[in-house]
């Protein structure tokens, strides 16, 4: 038995929706326990690919139990889409759970987000304008409705008409926006409830329960480390703590209930929206990246900026999640390049410095130091063990895992299920990562 965090050790998009499907095969519940409709996973089965936005990715594996946590943020509508279009599919969705106390995302909420980032202007921060951050804000402000209020129509439509009529005075006077009709959402989210009441459930409960009973238990995060609300690139984060923390808050379990910690990172390093982005290409090489990758954002369509791998953020999640494990995806986009470039430390102010700087403005000025490695200018795609790779595919991967401090338990090579080396599964059996030893791949 094991409860496993499943994290971005980056900035999102590193490919967690691909990790979690693998190791779902192995987890008997799969919880998500933070963000909302702004983040994305994608999956990819022989020919079908599956966008989910707050669906967790074990819902492709029909006995897998699949909870969408107190953390999370769910905007009904969305979510009913996304079912809908499973069940086109063919894939059930009576396995999915949802927190009784997650809050919920309403239409003053959508509207707010995107005329607050619209009056940003120059200072805009990246929001998807899907309305997460104002239904956080309602959460911390106490003003926010849950799924349980939903359920109750009573309930709902008193807290409704007060919240509505606050919001429309901010709609109207500050954002010169029209006002909404109390009734008319009503109406349309009391749909929503019933749609949803079959699946409602004290989550915090069945995840306890299924602990006991020794189930394996895997908790996804959406976006990544340095989007964290706490502890990422401040202002330009999301809303929430995607941190393995999180984890433990946004499923109502405790800290000692969970066993290991797996971080996933591209083989170069991606983001999308506003921010620094120290590793950053602009020229001829980004796009490379961004083509081979195919870097564009699963829930908004924007293009990612593309950058080398840069080791500083990679050692800040290991020391920010408690890592024990590394899944590194997306090395077969190096595969056409004669060199690779790795960034070690930062230069701020005429100073090397390895550990990563907390202010926006210092990381905005930091110059990357750069070890410069030879590509292996060969296929990766279809290698299915370590011993398949090229002698410099594995040369990366070990300066990776040298630099990170932690060993590399999955290494990814394509978006499909088999296109992957799992040299361990983290959720069966003792830990036998990725381990080197002169430059050869060994295991523990």
């Amino acid at each position: 038995m094991a409860n496993v965090i499943v994290i971005g050790a980056q900035w999102g998009d590193e490919g967690k929706g691909k990790i979690t499907d693998l190791l779902s095969n192995s987890a008997d519940v799969v919880v998500r326990y933070q963000g909302g409709v702004n983040a994305g996973h994608t999956v990819v089965v022989k020919d079908q690919t599956f966008k989910l936005h707050l669906t967790p990715s074990g819902i492709l594996y029909p006995e897998t139990q699949c909870v969408i946590g107190s953390g999370t943020v769910i905007d009904p509508k969305a979510l009913i889409a996304e079912l809908d279009k499973l069940d086109q599919l063919g894939i059930s969705t009576n396995n999915l759970f949802i927190s009784e106390t997650a809050h919920v995302t309403l239409p003053y909420h959508r509207l707010l987000d995107q005329a607050a980032e619209e009056r940003r202007g120059n200072q805009k921060i990246g929001t998807t304008k899907r309305g997460i951050g104002p239904t956080y804000a309602d959460k911390s402000e106490r003003t926010g409705l849950r799924i349980i209020d939903l359920m109750n129509a009573e309930t709902f439509r008193e807290q409704l008409e007060w919240t509505i009529n606050y919001k429309n005075i901010v709609l109207e006077k500050l954002y010169n926006l029209p006002p909404l009709d109390p009734q008319v959402v009503f109406d349309e989210y009391h749909e929503y409830a019933e749609r949803l009441r079959p699946h409602v459930v004290d989550s915090s409960l069945l995840i306890y329960n299924a602990i006991q009973k020794r189930k394996n238990i895997l908790f996804e995060g959406a976006q990544g480390t340095l989007l964290d609300l706490d502890h990422g690139t401040y202002p330009y984060v999301t809303s929430s703590n995607p941190v393995a923390g999180g984890a433990c808050i946004g499923s109502g379990i405790g800290p000692t209930m969970i066993d290991r910690v797996i971080g996933v990172a591209k083989a170069y390093t991606t983001r999308v929206g506003e921010g620094p982005f120290p590793t950053e290409l602009h020229g001829e090489m980004g796009q490379l990246l961004c083509d081979r990758g195919a870097e564009f954002g699963t829930t908004t369509g924007r293009k990612r900026r593309c950058g080398w791998f840069d080791a500083v953020i990679g050692r800040y999640a290991v020391r920010i999640n408690g890592l024990d494990c590394l899944a590194i995806t997306k090395l077969d986009v190096l595969d056409e390049l004669d060199e690779i470039q790795v960034c070690v430390a930062y230069e701020i102010e005429g100073q090397q410095c390895r550990d990563f700087p907390v202010s926006a403005r210092q990381l905005a000025q930091s110059r990357p130091i750069y070890k410069t490695l030879p590509g292996w200018k060969q296929s990766t795609a279809n290698c299915r063990s370590l011993e398949d790779l090229p002698k410099q595919a594995l040369a990366y991967l070990k300066f990776l895992a040298e630099l990170m401090e932690v060993p590399i338990a999955i290494v990814s090579l394509g978006a499909s299920r088999d296109q992957t080396i799992i040299v361990e599964d983290p959720i069966h059996g003792p830990k036998r990562a990725l381990l080197f030893e002169n430059g050869t791949p060994q295991v523990a």
